[in-house]
């Protein structure tokens, strides 16, 4: 839709507390007519196509999801390396380390699901279930990663000067985005069977 198209408009601007990068605005509608070269796609084909970059977004937003959990991960592990308590690094204590060795596990596990989607899709292989596996999976993921990057930095992780604070806000949107994990858990029941 070209913003000048006669009787479009773009109302209020969206403030967001994730995604901030991307403009959300209110689309306004009076008597708007597009000409056909601004058709996009087939005429009547419009769901199906819907479907089918929701498949490639829901790759995408998994990707995006392993790479923040990734930063949550490198973050936190950094500062348990730093942070002495009792005379050593927090890393040493098993409270700590073990939830560095499940947030790893996890992160690599939703990489896996992910490059197998994008690898199918790339194939032209039938990859929608992949792909609600990969999203859903890799954005329930990052979230978990991103409380357990804020937890180990203990009330540091509340500071919006470290950025495990930014990044959990993030997480949260990646589970909303392309499909809710809801969405997602529906689209999975589907093709089970």
């Amino acid at each position: 839709m070209p913003k000048d198209s006669p009787g479009f408009t773009l109302g209020k601007k969206y403030d967001k507390m994730a995604l901030a990068h991307s403009a959300t605005h209110e689309c306004i509608f009076e008597d708007c007519r597009l000409p056909r070269d601004a058709f996009l796609g087939k005429e009547g084909k419009g769901f199906s196509q819907h479907l089918a970059a929701l498949q490639t977004g829901r790759i995408s937003i998994g990707a995006c999801s392993v790479g923040l959990a990734q930063a949550c991960f490198e973050a936190a592990l950094k500062y348990a390396r730093e942070r002495v308590q009792f005379g050593k690094p927090i890393y040493s204590y098993q409270g700590v380390s073990f939830k560095l060795a499940d947030m790893a596990m996890h992160i690599e596990l939703g990489r896996t699901m992910v490059l197998k989607a994008a690898w199918l899709k790339d194939n032209n292989l039938p990859h929608a279930l992949e792909a609600s596996y990969a999203k859903l999976y890799a954005s329930e993921m990052c979230e978990r990663c991103a409380s357990d990057a804020v937890q180990i930095h203990g009330g540091y992780g509340l500071m919006n000067e470290y950025p495990v604070s930014r990044y959990y806000k993030q997480c949260k949107a990646l589970q909303i985005v392309e499909g809710t994990s809801e969405i997602q858990r529906i689209v999975i029941s589907r093709n089970l069977g």
